[in-house]
């Protein structure tokens, strides 16, 4: 039987309905993962297609939706699928990272169940384990808001994904080797707009129509600047927040970011140049779409138009100028307008510092000098099954404690329902970028120099933008707030994701002793098990 056409048990998909968390839609996909050859910068490699495609095909919801995806892994090794943003409510299992989530053996399949409860926005997926992300397997995810919640602009003639990315020409096998060996990777080979490299995406507009652009960057390091020859950008909505509309030329899209961004075809018709190239480095990476008006006869000449490069100020600026819409409708962690964030007092402040070592002669990256080790289990179900040795709380320090890098499985514990301060220390040369799973947070600051308590009184507690990554500029702080509303077991990381394979993440255990389906769903019934956790018995539900 053909791969896509295996379907779930029916006798499990009535057990697996009955884990849903509302009475709202269900939206059902059926995906086949397999390698295929294909030509992002003109010369043929291996890539990772989903039913086919690269990039993967979108995935399109509404608020509140039940999203059940039967991913069958037609690879020749372990493969997850990690949903970059969308929270996963109290169901920590699905996350799709290896400290929650077994990988899914070559030849099987998996269904995630997740319900994008109180979201809206744009996000994207990708493959979390090994070095695939540098193959492929990446897709977008929309989540509209529902039909009679009003949205802060008008609904455009188009809405498309757009997927930015520095891309090597080498095998991510290759790549994952030279990690392996204790090097650093060399620089990227190009950029890709939608999986093509210069000119191979196109996008065809009506005069003066209004268009939306979902644009995410899906690279391995790069910041990028993304802009539209001729054209301005009203920024509307950032990873699941409506923000003020504030009208950009270009804009600046770290690793693992997502923006929305409207532009009115009020130009000249002819054909114009979408341009997206690295910022923060020497050498600049460049690659081209093409923006076609449909009446145009007149094709993209000449070189694309230049943007910023290594300017700092100018993209600190522009950070800080990225305020939420307070009087937008739609979820958010400030509902309504109605969760003062600024008002609450934060019961804990975690500082986090990234460094740079040598272990047993290999290159590694840490957090607090803990360069993390996966485990032989996945952390989520050490902890569920009481499984000892596996990792314990406390193997990272909550601040920067000055040592060398050393290799441990990091866990920090934190209270749920608690409201907590993290600051994230940059004393490097580049730019860096987080990411918290199942968490948007409030970017409440950030600036230049060593973070100190007098650092608060330039805080925005007002509208600071919520949003699940942020970037950390070169020796510079960010602050954020968080409401850890959510239990589970988190993956705090770089998106680097060099950094993050040699140990640049750790674990944040959202913990309370409730074990009402109200504060945390249980094991879901389908969950893979693999490591120690093989034999343990799940709990019916």
């Amino acid at each position: 039987m053909s791969p896509l056409k295996m379907a779930v048990p029916f006798a499990l998909l009535l057990l697996l309905f009955a884990t849903a968390k509302a009475e709202s839609p269900y939206r059902f996909f059926s995906w086949n993962v397999t390698y295929g050859t294909i030509y992002p910068l003109g010369k043929p490699q291996q890539g990772i297609l989903i039913n086919g495609q690269f990039p993967g095909p979108d995935i399109h919801s509404v608020t509140n939706d039940n999203l059940y995806i039967n991913v069958f892994n037609s690879l020749d090794e372990p493969f997850l699928i990690s949903w970059n943003g969308v929270q996963n409510r109290r169901n920590s299992y699905e996350d799709g990272v290896y400290g929650t989530t077994c990988p899914i053996p070559p030849g099987k399949n998996f269904t995630y169940i997740l319900q994008v409860k109180d979201q809206i926005g744009s996000f994207y997926y990708f493959p979390s384990l090994a070095f695939h992300k540098a193959a492929g397997g990446f897709g977008g995810i929309r989540i509209l808001s529902r039909p009679l919640i009003p949205v802060p602009f008008d609904e455009p003639a188009g809405d498309w994904t757009v997927l930015i990315g520095d891309w090597y020409q080498k095998n991510h096998t290759d790549l994952k080797k030279i990690l392996d060996r204790g090097h650093k990777l060399p620089f990227p080979d190009g950029i890709l707009i939608n999986g093509r490299g210069p000119s191979g995406a196109s996008f065809t507009v009506e005069p003066g129509k209004t268009y939306r652009l979902r644009i995410s960057n899906v690279g391995l390091q790069n910041s990028l600047n993304f802009r539209i020859q001729g054209h301005k950008m009203k920024l509307v909505e950032v990873e699941g927040t409506h923000t003020m509309q504030t009208t950009f030329s270009s804009l600046d899209v770290h690793v693992g970011q997502s923006y929305s961004v409207l532009f009115t075809a009020d130009q000249t018709p002819q054909d114009y140049y979408i341009v997206a190239s690295s910022r923060f480095s020497t050498k600049i990476l460049t690659t081209t779409a093409v923006l076609h008006y449909s009446n145009s006869n007149r094709p993209v000449s000449g070189p694309p138009p230049g943007g910023p490069t290594i300017q700092i100020d100018w993209s600190i600026n522009q950070a800080r100028a990225i305020r939420t819409n307070l009087t937008a409708s739609g979820p958010r962690p400030n509902p309504q307008g109605s969760y003062h964030y600024g008002m609450i007092n934060t019961t804990k402040t975690i500082r986090v510092a990234s460094s740079a070592g040598q272990v047993n002669g290999k290159q590694r990256y840490a957090l607090n000098s803990v360069s993390f080790v996966p485990a032989d289990t996945p952390l989520k179900l050490a902890d569920y099954f009481n499984i000892g040795g596996v990792f314990r709380v406390g193997s990272i320090s909550s601040a920067p404690t000055g040592g060398g890098v050393y290799l441990d499985t990091s866990v920090m514990g934190a209270d749920y329902r608690t409201f907590i301060e993290i600051v994230f220390q940059n004393d490097e040369d580049i730019v860096q970028s987080y990411h918290i799973n199942g968490y948007q947070f409030w970017v409440v600051g950030m600036d230049g120099g060593q973070w100190t308590a007098d650092s608060r009184n330039q805080y925005n507690l007002r509208d600071a933008v919520a949003r699940s990554t942020t970037q950390v500029y070169p020796k510079s702080w960010t602050a954020i707030y968080v409401a850890l509303d959510n239990v589970g077991m988190w993956n705090v990381r770089s998106e680097f994701w060099a950094r993050q394979y040699l140990g640049q993440q750790f674990y944040l255990r959202v913990y309370t002793t409730s074990t009402s389906l109200r504060d945390e769903y249980p094991i879901p019934i389908n969950a893979l098990l693999c490591g120690r956790a093989v034999g343990h018995h799940k709990r019916p539900l």
